[in-house]
């Protein structure tokens, strides 16, 4: 098989040397993989993580990065130079980002110990980089989700509407504010649900499961607010919405749902001033 360079690849060793195993790269010809696993043999197959270094040469691992090719990740910066950051992606060579691919209102960001939301990508020489320019690679329409599909999304930015959020390290996507009801963080990985299909394909989600799978992820949120007031709460099921909001990040009607499931659940007994959480038996 070709290789992949900057994924997982599974590949045949054919001998070992000095300098490590080397395995069958195809047209790629010989990978070194400088670490060798006790016991390996000729023949043996091995997931590895190919890329290019510097020079050129092509070199594996059996360590997964941080992060793959195609890929956002959060990623610490650990020098700068005047070429630009080298990045801790979990390899013991660091990971390269030109100045020419950082957004010029970050530049005064990417210094040693912050960290920077980036995508993974092959330069001309084939070698990965970095970029924070994350509009070059994602887009806005996407087409076949399915309401109710669990995705992957990665915390962009909060915006007055909401969360911007990176779906499948793809599409770009926004969790809207009616739809949050926990705090998040930039760079932060969530599973996400895909709400109703819009005509301009633009992505809208939610952090929770739909129908009353939401209200499972809810619940949690909920008991941990309570234990936060020393678990007893002024709110009922008669309370304003906005009330109800400015509490939990919820609807009243999802709130009314947690609220019936946990009663059930024997976690919390409704009184008529409030919300009080039981004891563990």
């Amino acid at each position: 098989m070709t290789p992949i360079l900057g994924t997982l690849n599974d590949l045949k060793v054919l001998r070992l040397g000095p300098e490590g195993a080397v395995l069958d790269g195809g047209p790629e010809g010989p990978i070194l993989l400088p670490q060798v696993p006790e016991g390996l043999e000729p023949g043996q197959v091995l997931q590895v993580f190919a890329y290019r270094e510097d020079e050129g040469r092509l070199v594996a691992s059996l360590r997964r990065p941080l992060a793959l090719g195609g890929e956002v990740a959060f990623l610490k910066v650990v020098s700068v130079n005047p070429a630009g950051a080298y990045l801790n992606w979990g390899l013991p060579k660091d990971l390269f980002m030109p100045w020419k691919e950082v957004r010029h209102e970050q530049r005064r960001l990417v210094k040693p110990g912050n960290k920077v939301l980036v995508f993974l990508f092959s330069d001309e020489a084939g070698h990965l980089a970095a970029s924070t320019r994350l509009s070059d690679f994602l887009v806005d329409a996407a087409e076949g989700f399915r309401e109710g599909e669990k995705v992957s999304l990665v915390i962009e930015e909060r915006t007055d509407l909401g969360v911007r959020v990176i779906v499948n390290h793809r599409y770009w996507g926004m969790v809207h504010v009616s739809d949050l009801f926990s705090s998040v963080n930039r760079g932060e990985t969530r599973e996400g649900y895909v709400k109703a299909p819009r005509a301009d394909l633009k992505l809208s989600l939610s952090l929770s499961a739909p129908g009353y799978a939401k209200v499972d992820a809810v619940a949690q949120a909920l008991l941990d607010t309570l234990t936060r007031h020393g678990g007893f709460l002024a709110v009922t099921d008669k309370s304003a919405p906005e009330q109800i909001y400015a509490l939990f990040g919820i609807s009243k009607k999802v709130f009314k749902q947690t609220l019936g499931a946990l009663y059930k659940q024997r976690r919390i007994t409704l009184e008529a001033e409030g919300i009080r959480m039981l004891k563990a038996p």
